[in-house]
């Protein structure tokens, strides 16, 4: 499946925005996790855990799905293809990881939302699940630059598949030079 130019840059768009969002929501993640986790101010840390649980399942996990699906529409409808690179199916992999682990991960928001919610949360409360809060953040901020980081520089080598599909590719090209001399 092949796209128009226009429909093409319209799905690039889409993938870029939806990625950097997903990146830039994780970032803001970190910081609320950060201050839910060191502040001394109640109010503080019950907006923070609060907060959290919003963007969470209104930012995060709708721009995650999108990466993902824009992701896909972007090889399946370009030259690049899904399986001819492996930095393609490494960013497929990641991005798979990353979503499913976020969805698990809003487990746990939830879980410490809730508990802000009804009350307010002292610096010894939950103290496990804030930190594993602060830690899945930072971890997945640099999971998605490391995403980020394939798409930018798209390290060689491709696939069996994708060496394949391109001794076919090149044949074709020469048979149709040879046809096309008298």
């Amino acid at each position: 499946m092949t796209l128009t130019p226009r429909l093409r840059r319209l799905a690039l768009t889409a993938h870029v925005t939806s990625s950097v969002g997903w990146l830039g929501a994780i970032a803001g993640f970190l910081a609320l996790a950060i201050a839910g986790l060191i502040s001394t101010d109640a109010q503080t840390v019950r907006g923070a855990y609060l907060a959290m649980d919003v963007i969470g399942w209104f930012v995060l996990v709708p721009l995650s799905l999108a990466s993902l699906l824009t992701g896909l529409v972007q090889s399946l409808a370009s030259t690049w293809g899904l399986f001819r690179h492996y930095w393609i199916l490494f960013k497929l992999l990641i991005n798979l990881v990353a979503t499913t682990l976020l969805l698990v991960h809003m487990q746990v928001v939830s879980h410490v939302a809730g508990a802000a919610a009804e009350t307010s949360l002292s610096s010894a409360d939950l103290v496990g699940m804030r930190i594993q809060l602060l830690a899945d953040a930072t971890l997945a901020l640099l999971v998605l630059l490391v995403a980020t980081v394939l798409a930018v520089y798209k390290p060689r080598g491709m696939t069996r598949y994708g060496q394949r599909k391109q001794r076919e590719q090149h044949a074709k090209q020469a048979e149709r030079r040879t046809a096309s001399v008298p």
